[in-house]
């Protein structure tokens, strides 16, 4: 989702002016524009809005796969009471190859047993992935659960294609937003008046895409490499007459 992350605008009907407004409200306006018959919109639990699931399934002959997290707390107690009761194996576990010092294991469980009972339209599936994570250097383990559910039944979707698709859709989440974050500390930022939220998140992308499209393998110390040199900045963007090894990603 191109639109900036906490912030958007929208025209208010009848009137010049515009107002103020966060994600939920502009998942819908967003999702207008785009051919999404057939696909699968994932969303983080922000978005897990029951109005946003019959758009996507009544409306736009979409799927969802929404996470839930405490701002749906009966969703989420109801979710979680369940798995947690479960005893057996897991439906799908994936190991993934050692990267960055870590190994990552992660299992997932699916029910259709909750489908009838969850108070949220068009549920498939319900979900819990548990994601586990081993520094290779200390040892030192760390777990991660998460619950969601999904609009695909399992003759649509097996335990591993919802794996899967929680998988795509964090790591679009940290291949965008966690640049973001991280590089910016956008969550923090003081900047709340008039439209400069959104403007300074379209700056923030702006450079991220253009640092990106410059093929570098590590934006952060690309950043930090031009934060200290001024004139490198403008080499790097070839807007001086001399333009040498600098510029290369």
């Amino acid at each position: 989702m191109l639109h900036p992350k906490k912030v958007g605008t929208l025209p208010v009907e009848g009137r010049d002016e515009e107002k103020q407004t966060n994600e939920i409200n502009t998942a819908i306006p967003l999702l207008d524009t785009i051919d999404i018959q057939g696909r699968t919109i994932t969303a983080d639990a922000l978005l897990t809005q029951r109005e946003l699931a019959r758009y996507l399934v009544e409306k736009r002959s979409a799927h969802y796969h929404f996470t839930v997290k405490a701002n749906q707390k009966q969703l989420l107690e109801e979710i979680a009471f369940y798995f947690d009761q479960l005893e057996r194996a897991p439906d799908h576990s994936t190991l993934d190859s050692p990267e960055h010092g870590r190994i990552e294991t992660r299992h997932i469980w699916v029910t259709t047993a909750l489908n009838d009972y969850l108070n949220f339209p068009h549920v498939g599936q319900a979900f819990r992935v548990q994601r586990i994570t081993v520094d290779k250097k200390t040892g030192q383990q760390r777990q991660d659960v998460a619950y969601g559910i999904t609009s695909k039944t399992p003759d649509l979707a097996s335990a591993t294609d919802v794996l899967q698709d929680n998988r795509e859709h964090w790591s679009i989440e940290n291949s965008c937003h966690y640049v973001i974050d991280w590089n910016y500390d956008e969550d923090r930022s003081r900047i709340r008046k008039g439209h400069g939220p959104e403007n300074m998140t379209r700056l923030r992308r702006f450079a991220v895409g253009l640092i990106k499209s410059k093929g570098v393998r590590s934006v952060a110390q690309k950043m930090r490499q031009l934060t200290l040199n001024t004139r490198l900045v403008f080499d790097y963007l070839k807007m001086s007459r001399n333009t040498g090894s600098a510029s290369a990603g």
